[in-house]
């Protein structure tokens, strides 16, 4: 009977060590969806930049040597974001 009843503690013992064990270590965290977004967004960015640097290296190109061209290309191609920004400047003041 004694072999028994210190059979039985034994395995509750190393059940209970286990379970203790379990519990203390840490579980691993799910990685963030927002970064793969972002990163989704960052390459569509980069993607429409190389895509309108493009549109403005054909323009220069079909301008040649022509000055009036080149600066209307420039004007079209980089005038666009910057013009946004410049407005919401002068309303902050």
């Amino acid at each position: 009977m004694k072999r028994i009843t210190a059979l039985f503690v034994s395995i509750a013992f190393a059940f209970g060590v286990a379970g203790y064990a379990a519990a203390q270590t840490p579980a691993t965290p799910a990685p963030p969806a927002e970064k793969k977004d972002d990163m989704k967004k960052m390459d569509k960015m980069d993607k429409k930049a190389d895509k309108k640097a493009d549109k403005m290296a054909d323009c220069m190109t079909k301008a040649g040597t022509d000055d009036a061209k080149k600066a209307e290309c420039e004007k079209k191609y980089a005038a666009k974001k910057s013009a946004p920004k410049a407005e919401k400047k002068e309303e902050k003041k």
